[in-house]
């Protein structure tokens, strides 16, 4: 196929052009062409709210579009006069208020959420523009993606922890659970729509299993071959001072993607790739200061 992805230089971008390039499709990039670019794809440098005629009658068999944010990012590519066969969006489990009962379900209204704010109602309106103007799209909720290429200060925070011999502070004795999935699942999923064509255009998508994130700084820990000293927090400070994610439990009914997709990766191997990635390439994660004010806040 001729796939368009949006972006290609960061994290699921980069990851998506890759892994569809390797799979023998012809790959073009849609960025502006100030970061490397992956091997073997074809860039359009350009800035995806000023097109011009940069993709005017161009064809694609699938856009798919990693970096929309908002209604904007959607109608500048839908009115750039290109032409395709199908478009894949990637939202967010954002869109779902923390009000809905959980697992939140793909049928669910959809609404702003205190935690997400801004981020998610512009999901919301990116969702909307696109079903209405092309309503064989579908939309992909994942929740919190990990992985090869992850850039953001998550899994690459307890990383640098564990390989600096540090103790890890929990939040609330670290029983919170979470859900994830891999990058490499993400894109399995891509593939999976293209070759399935499921009845339901809105899908979310992750691991079947919620963690706690006891486990999971220790399965992170573990994978850089370390065993972490736990230390509980109390509530009086707020966890995302020095703690990667919202004060925010939430999860997601996948049981249509588990009918198109099942066989997923194990948690324990998908943090080992992402350790070897961060390994390689810690520049470029961006860090935050949890460090710093750990140091400055908690007593050894």
């Amino acid at each position: 196929m001729k796939i368009l992805v949006t972006g290609g230089t960061v994290f699921v971008s980069q990851f998506a052009a890759q892994y569809f390039s390797e799979l023998g499709h012809e790959v073009f990039v849609l960025n502006r062409g100030t970061k490397p670019q992956v091997e073997n794809c074809t860039l359009i440098r350009a800035d995806r709210n000023s097109l011009g005629e940069k993709l005017h009658g161009i064809y694609f068999d699938l856009i798919l579009d990693i970096t929309a944010y908002n209604d904007r990012d959607i109608l500048s590519l839908l009115d750039s006069g290109v032409k395709f066969h199908k478009y894949i969006f990637l939202s967010s489990s954002a869109v779902y208020p923390e009000t809905n009962s959980q697992p939140f379900c793909e049928n669910q209204t959809v609404g702003k959420n205190s935690f997400w704010l801004d981020y998610g109602t512009d999901k919301i309106a990116a969702e909307k523009i696109l079903l209405e103007r092309f309503h064989d799209a579908y939309v992909v909720r994942p929740p919190y993606l990990y992985g090869i290429g992850n850039n953001i200060y998550r899994e690459a925070f307890v990383f640098e922890c564990a390989d600096l011999n540090r103790k890890f502070y929990l939040p609330r004795q670290g029983k919170m659970k979470l859900q994830f999935f891999n990058v490499r699942d993400l894109c399995r999923m891509f593939e999976a729509i293209l070759e399935k064509n499921p009845k339901n255009h809105i899908l979310n998508v992750g691991n079947t299993n919620a963690i706690s994130v006891r486990e999971w700084v220790s399965l992170c820990y573990e994978a850089a071959g370390k065993i972490p000293n736990l230390v509980q927090v109390n509530d009086e400070i707020p966890q995302r001072n020095y703690f990667p994610f919202y004060d925010y439990e939430y999860f997601l009914d996948v049981r249509n993607q588990q009918e198109i997709l099942s066989d997923l990766t194990e948690m324990k191997q998908g943090l080992r790739e992402s350790y070897e990635w961060y390994s390689k390439n810690k520049s470029r994660v961006n860090k935050k200061d949890f460090i710093a004010f750990i140091d400055s806040h908690f007593k050894e």
